[in-house]
């Protein structure tokens, strides 16, 4: 989840903490967050917005810069660093400082794969020559099959997938290969950002696909195979920058994420394979303790607020405006 920064924290927080007990907190700030130090003043800063008695914990990862020294792998593993995130340099939102090539953080890996510290990746090559549809499967074919190669031993997650190119991948890569996979690319095709007109509020990056891509994405989720497990990639932006002649990437779930994904399983014929999909797969993976609280959802319908404050602005929720046929009850 991107959880941002300052006043933002005041509504992302609170939304996220009443959704799950804990989450992966994406780096990719600005400045980004490349060291232990800076991973740990910003859980701090995390832990101020948390509600008064609502159990959280943010899971602190680094962003991998071409710069990033192998010691202060060493030295997050430490602090309770999690994981590491590798954004292409120029893939998505504040990815200006990610990775420009793989040979130049060699070292780096090396070390993630000594301290077991996994890799987080987002799956896109960057080259203007390629279709932006078509970025995912390029980056596999070109980048992640040596990746893997080269760090047999290195846990890897190929973050929000959106094509059956990548189920396909991580079906068949081993068991430290894993993928997340978030409530919006499962719930909708490209279709929805044409819809009635340009709609900026589903756009994001990766992304969204052809309905082929999303039916393997659901085959995926709800097939019970632990490689794939929740991962929302829930990312706020201020309405006024959404809705703007070169709008943000990015689909904010955070205030209803867990009954979206209730929805697809739902439909899918599947709500026996979701507890495993949202909580069980992903801490094994990690080598975390599974959670032992318990949430309650029920089949009632209901109208999520079309807007929250977010600092000076507004933020505007995917699906705004709409019911959702499943509501969260008890955490």
């Amino acid at each position: 989840m991107h959880l941002r920064d300052g006043a933002a924290l005041k509504t992302v927080v609170p939304h996220t903490a009443a959704q799950f007990a804990r989450a992966i907190v994406m780096p990719n700030l600005r400045p980004p967050i490349t060291t232990a130090e800076q991973a740990l003043a910003y859980r701090a800063r995390i832990l101020e917005a948390v509600p008064h008695g609502v159990p959280f914990e943010p899971l602190m990862t680094l962003y991998l810069t071409d710069r990033l020294p192998p010691e202060e792998i060493t030295r997050a593993a430490r602090a309770g660093v999690v994981a590491c995130k590798l954004y292409p340099a120029g893939a998505t939102t504040h990815s200006d400082a990610g990775v420009t090539d793989l040979r130049h953080i060699s070292a780096t890996l090396e070390a993630m794969q000594r301290e077991g510290m996994p890799l987080l990746v987002h799956g896109e090559v960057t080259s203007p020559d390629i279709d932006l549809f078509d970025r995912e499967a390029v980056f596999i074919e070109r980048h992640l099959v040596g990746l893997r190669r080269d760090f047999p031993e290195l846990k890897i997650v190929l973050e929000h997938i959106t094509t059956r190119e990548a189920a396909a991948y991580v079906r068949e890569a081993g068991p430290l290969t894993a993928a997340t996979i978030t409530a919006h690319h499962l719930l909708y095709n490209r279709n929805a950002l044409f819809t009635g007109g340009i709609r900026p509020h589903y756009y994001c990056l990766p992304v969204l696909k052809r309905e082929i891509h999303r039916q393997a994405l659901i085959e995926a989720a709800t097939s019970g195979d632990s490689a794939f497990f929740l991962g929302t990639d829930s990312a706020p932006h201020a309405a006024h920058l959404k809705e703007h002649a070169s709008g943000c990437a990015g689909c904010y779930t955070a205030h209803a994420a867990i009954e979206m994904y209730t929805e697809v399983f739902d439909a899918a014929g599947a709500l026996d394979k979701l507890e495993a999909f949202a909580s069980f797969h992903g801490p094994d993976f990690y080598g975390l303790p599974r959670n032992t609280g318990r949430i309650q959802l029920r089949r009632e319908s209901w109208l999520p607020p079309e807007r929250f404050a977010f600092g000076d602005g507004e933020l505007k929720p995917l699906r705004a405006g709409e019911n959702l046929p499943w509501r969260m009850v008890s955490h």
